[in-house]
């Protein structure tokens, strides 16, 4: 029966027709303890200065200069990320010439005030929000949010021969999914959004019901080929103290769609066998939260942002079957090479024995780091690879 092909699809790939770099990602999935650590970074925020700067030659290959492990995992997109899935997406525009500003229209409808042609690399200012009340809701984003249309459907078609051909190396599958926190806020905006919770939840219900019939329509068309290990939620729903909505919000708006979203994944899956859990990543002190969202399969956490209060080494404490990466403080990093053995001596030893463990910055390594020291950093992190 097909169930049983150990194809990577309707089965578990074996062992032994792994790739190596692969077998130590399936280990970190396993958590199995005192297995050696993979190797990868979350991001990088310093690449220009270290070309300018520090001699980075702009071909070098980072992943053989930095020790990284080979890929072991594949993302599946097509659900958004830190804006709204739309399809067709807006049509970027400037609205207004400010001096050394602009206002622009982005793909996700946000009036964004930003300096003149420079549309990256800092933190923009929003001015406005496509979705201000239900007429908006109609008029602007939900005929963009239909899961059915050609130009959708076009590109789950077109994502599926590279899924499945990672998946049947045995690569760890993920589908990258805007988090309805995060969803709301770019179609509403963060101040505004805390008032519509109150003003019209119903609203609020609305774009999540088409959030989740969206998710579940691209899920189902890519669960005919693949299966999953997790579905990663971009959801940055934390600051520095803690979740920027209440738990009551998070439990009444969020929850039941994530909850709903899971079921079906599950009801859906080629080999039977497999968890499929979610992945949380968001900035912030997230440890009130993780109970919440625990309650809804969520079995992977990152990037523990420490400047937050966050810490890998009590997380994997208090809940020993969570899935940890990140952890690694940038502020440390940017202190030199004392300061870099301080805080890898202490995290390293007591996460590898514990498993379930992947070492990266905390965010984007920043402009603050000197190239010597991370190369440093990197390889005295592989002594526990």
């Amino acid at each position: 029966m097909i169930e049983n092909i150990l194809d990577g699809i309707h089965g578990a790939l074996p062992r032994e027709m792994m790739a190596p770099e692969v077998r130590k990602y399936r280990d970190y999935i396993d958590i199995k303890p005192g297995a050696p650590l993979y190797m990868k970074e979350f991001g990088f925020y310093c690449l220009d200065r270290w070309r300018r700067e520090e001699g980075l030659d702009p071909d070098a290959d980072l992943s053989a200069l930095f020790g990284f492990d080979g890929p072991a995992h594949c993302t599946v997109g097509g659900l958004g990320g830190c804006e709204a899935p739309f399809v067709p997406e807006f049509e970027e525009e400037i609205l207004e010439d400010r001096g050394e500003h602009e206002l622009v229209r982005d793909k996700a409808g946000r009036e964004v005030l930003c300096f003149k042609g420079r549309r990256s690399g800092f933190m923009p200012q929003y001015v406005g929000h496509p979705v201000k009340d239900r007429r908006t809701w109609e008029e602007n984003c939900l005929w963009r949010m239909d899961p059915d249309t050609p130009e959708r459907l076009e590109r789950m078609k077109n994502a599926v021969p590279p899924a499945v051909g990672m998946a049947k190396k045995g690569f760890v599958v993920e589908q990258y999914i805007v988090g309805g926190y995060m969803y709301l806020r770019s179609l509403i905006g963060g101040e505004n959004l805390l008032y519509m919770f109150y003003d019209d939840p119903k609203l609020i219900h609305m774009c999540m019901e088409q959030w989740l019939k969206v998710a579940d329509r691209t899920l189902e068309y890519y669960q005919k080929h693949i299966s999953y290990d997790f579905l990663l939620l971009d959801e940055d729903v934390c600051y520095n103290h803690g979740p920027l909505i209440s738990p009551d919000m998070i439990r009444e708006f969020l929850l039941p769609y994530y909850q709903q979203l899971l079921t079906n994944c599950l009801a859906r899956r080629l080999d039977k066998t497999r968890p499929i859990r979610y992945h949380m990543a968001s900035d912030g002190f997230v440890d009130p939260v993780l109970p919440l969202y625990r309650e809804v399969g969520m079995g992977r956490c990152s990037p523990f942002e420490v400047a937050a209060g966050t810490d890998v080494i009590r997380a994997g404490r208090e809940y020993p079957d969570l899935l940890i990466s990140g952890g690694l403080d940038k502020r440390e990093m940017a202190k030199g090479r004392d300061a870099i053995d301080r805080m890898l001596d202490r995290i390293l030893p007591v996460m590898r024995e514990r498993g379930g463990y992947i070492p990266t910055c905390d965010h984007g390594v920043p402009e603050e780091v000197k190239l010597s020291d991370y190369i440093y950093m990197r390889k005295r992190m592989l002594e526990w690879a």
